[in-house]
């Protein structure tokens, strides 16, 4: 084959042609369209996975990597801690016991969940409870507050507020719920509005006297773990001889990340129609050149040029509007992330998404199906009308033409 007459005849056919500007416009137009579809691509998939990690984060945060709950009651308890402890030494554990609870001062209530813990396990797992505690001394009923709480309430250091408990009480004729003072220590700021409106913290021995609970039992165990897909499968198989149950993190969010890949798949495949559309550019602006270059090609085939480098020349001349057009979509697509990343141009409610700086992640698998994905189509709308234009009847074109 040769490339030197094939790489002429691409170079010459992709100069404005005067006589046809309307060939040459539809070729910008099918580079354009496949720039702005790789860029979008891009961004919206660096956005979709930058949401996604924030949410993670921050549900990771209040929700532990792994969870043990028991499946009867007492399950949970002081030896099942000992035994985890002694069995996974590279863990960490806090045991906790939990309550619904209404909060009242002066005239202001409101409902949330009551957190019993021990401070000096629950402060290794949780970095938002060991920041609220720091320099502080936490004593039996002392409260730890979710800042939209300690805010609406309007609070100060060691104010006293009253909590009332599910727990009844009798009381002569009527039933009476369980009442007690706390005294209020600081309030913690996890970037989701849901915890900060509704989780609170006291020590574990208040809650077990409140509640009438044993010492020795627990409601459940928090775990952290570096590797919780893989620590979960030892957990489980380690904790068969106990009614417990181990949970992961994404297994009570699951429903909610299973929406978002469904969106973000959804997302990926609408844009890619983009650069699918860009590519019918492609083959009309190609196709149109075919035609309007029927005497040339059926010179060059009746002067010994082979199928092979007629083909080769309208493949190439798509290849080089598609693959253009891609490279072009990679820089404008990493330009804006850098853009939307560096500067603070879209500003987001930080009570609602934890965050006012939009959130940016671009995963190398994304850059990889968006950049495969899109060669594959510029290549496919490059090969039809490369093969039409070997299908010209070179004695009929130079006889009529």
């Amino acid at each position: 084959m040769n490339n030197k007459l094939v790489n002429f005849i691409v170079l010459k056919y992709l100069k404005f042609d005067k006589t046809n500007p309307f060939i040459s416009i539809t070729s910008i137009l099918a580079f354009i369209g496949v720039c702005i579809g790789v860029m979008v691509l891009i961004i919206s998939m660096a956005i979709m996975n930058g949401t996604a990690k924030e949410f993670k984060d921050k549900l990771f945060i209040m929700n532990y990597p792994l969870s043990i709950h028991p499946i009867v009651k007492g399950a949970v308890n002081k030896d099942i801690l000992v035994y985890l402890e002694k069995e996974f030494p590279y863990l960490k554990f806090s045991p906790y016991i939990s309550s619904q609870v209404i909060i009242q001062n002066d005239d202001y209530m409101k409902g949330g969940i009551l957190f019993g813990v021990d401070k000096n396990k629950e402060k290794l797992i949780n970095p938002i409870y060991k920041k609220a505690i720091e320099n502080i001394e936490i004593k039996s009923y002392d409260i730890i507050l979710g800042s939209g709480i300690s805010s609406d309430m309007i609070l100060n250091q060691d104010s006293k507020i009253l909590l009332y408990f599910t727990r009844l009480n009798p009381n002569g004729f009527s039933m009476l719920p369980t009442m007690k003072k706390f005294v209020y220590k600081n309030s913690f700021r996890s970037g989701l509005n849901t915890y900060d409106q509704s989780y609170m913290y006291t020590t574990i021995e208040s809650l077990q006297n409140i509640l009438n609970k044993d010492n020795s039992t627990y409601d459940g165990i928090h775990i952290y773990s570096d590797d919780s897909f893989n620590d979960i499968a030892k957990l489980k198989k380690s904790l068969e001889q106990f009614n417990v149950l181990v949970v992961g993190w994404w297994e009570q969010n699951g429903n909610f990340f299973s929406a978002m890949q469904m969106e973000k798949k959804a997302l990926f495949i609408i844009l890619m129609l983009i650069i699918l559309v860009a590519s019918l550019n492609i083959i009309s602006s190609l196709l149109m050149t075919v035609m309007s270059r029927r005497k040339e090609i059926a010179l060059l085939l009746s002067m010994g040029s082979s199928k092979k480098e007629i083909m080769s020349i309208f493949m190439k001349l798509g290849i080089i509007i598609g693959f253009s057009g891609i490279i072009m979509g990679l820089i404008l697509g990493f330009f804006g992330i850098y853009i939307l990343d560096n500067y603070n141009i879209i500003s987001l409610p930080q009570d609602v998404y934890g965050t006012s700086k939009l959130p940016i992640l671009l995963s190398n698998i994304d850059l990889f199906s968006i950049v495969i994905g899109s060669v594959i189509i510029v290549i496919i709308s490059s090969y039809y009308p490369a093969v039409k234009s070997t299908k010209i009847n070179v004695i009929d074109v130079l006889r009529n033409e």
